[in-house]
């Protein structure tokens, strides 16, 4: 068990930025990604919806010997994690939108947040949200249309910063001096966050401890994988495996599947 794979999934291309923490954490665990690409965005589905995809999703990484499911997609996780512990025996790590960091570092007590209308509108953040931001002001905003077009490879050019303008600029103008990312999608956008946010502004994503609460979870369960096991990973889309490819080294291994509801 010891030496099994961790199961990763996510809507599409966006825990590819959760896997490569994982990797740089874990240098002796196999990893087993899913890009459920065929039914992104999980963000505009009810939570009944992507609570479903979900148990597909870990039921499909079950299959290949998964030890461990990192659910690396904020929507899921806020929606679905709770219904897949209770379902399933192996260990979850979610990944929430980072309020609480965010709460602790800001300065000027007013935090952005750009996140998915799944993410936002789920009982989780709000309880999350409610429970460490008291005397704070929160900007909350839906990055509508960057999703799709992340999915595609297109993290930057005039389409993504005329989008990120839209959200970003009420936020500037609130004086945010802290930005809360609350989807995996949207790590790939941070040069581009970076050419219009001002160095003062701190960019907050979540990924570093999601890798750090893996390998604690692996090493309290005793199942993290012995030294002499080489790190390896495998790719799965249900999508278009050229899309992931974009966001893969030329050495990944991706491979098409289907899992159908």
């Amino acid at each position: 068990m010891n030496n099994a794979s961790i199961g990763v999934f996510d809507s599409g291309v966006g825990g590819i930025s959760i896997l490569k923490a994982l990797q740089n954490e874990m240098p002796n665990e196999q990893f087993i990604y899913l890009a459920d690409s065929h039914n992104a965005p999980y963000g505009s589905k009810d939570a009944a919806s992507i609570t479903a995809l979900c148990q597909n999703n870990t039921e499909w990484l079950l299959s290949k010997g998964a030890k461990l499911i990192v659910v690396a997609c904020n929507t899921a996780t806020t929606n679905a994690i709770e219904a897949l512990r209770d379902q399933y025996s192996c260990p979850f790590i979610g990944i929430e939108p980072a309020i609480k960091p965010a709460a602790l570092s800001t300065k000027s007590g007013v935090v952005g947040v750009l996140a998915t209308e799944g993410t936002l509108s789920s009982s989780l953040f709000h309880n999350t949200a409610s429970m460490h931001t008291q005397n704070i002001k929160v900007i909350e905003k839906i990055g509508k249309g960057l999703v799709p077009l992340i999915e595609k490879g297109i993290t930057s050019g005039l389409e993504i910063e005329n989008l990120l303008h839209l959200f970003i600029d009420p936020m500037l103008d609130a004086q945010i001096d802290t930005l809360v990312l609350g989807c995996t999608h949207y790590t790939f956008l941070i040069p581009a966050l970076k050419k219009m946010l001002p160095n003062s502004i701190q960019i907050i994503d979540g990924r570093d401890a999601v890798a750090r609460q893996t390998q604690f979870i692996l090493e309290k369960n005793k199942i993290l994988a012995s030294k002499e096991q080489q790190q390896s990973t495998v790719y799965y889309t249900t999508g278009n495996p050229k899309e992931l490819q974009k966001f893969v080294s030329e050495d990944g291994c991706i491979e098409k599947v289907s899992i159908t509801l």
